[in-house]
């Protein structure tokens, strides 16, 4: 699924209609976008989620229990996620601006 397919999919939906109340519109380009991200995330093959029961910070320092690699970890998931969302707020931008030019 490439961007044109995404963006065919999100163009033919409801919640690209140009809604009456500024509320309302709001509301459905927030929907717009988590949809977006919904479809970005399934297409992640891999996609880690963060742990929190490995780091024991009890002084102890193995292989398995660095709290310096876990929050690295972590660190790198969180990223993975925050361009997943920046993606998917760019991606609902460009359908905004190519709902606003057909209209």
């Amino acid at each position: 699924m490439g961007f044109a397919s995404i963006t065919n999919h999100f163009v033919s939906q409801d919640s690209v209609e140009k809604p009456i109340n500024p509320k309302n519109k709001q509301s459905l380009r927030r929907q717009r976008q988590h949809e977006i991200l919904i479809a970005l995330i399934q297409r992640q093959k891999d996609l880690e989620l963060m742990e929190t029961d490995k780091a024991k910070f009890d002084g102890s320092l193995s292989h398995e229990n660095d709290p310096a690699k876990w929050i690295d970890k972590n660190r790198r998931i969180l990223e993975k996620y925050q361009s997943l969302v920046r993606s998917a707020i760019t991606l609902d931008a460009l359908l905004e601006s190519e709902q606003s030019i057909s209209e």
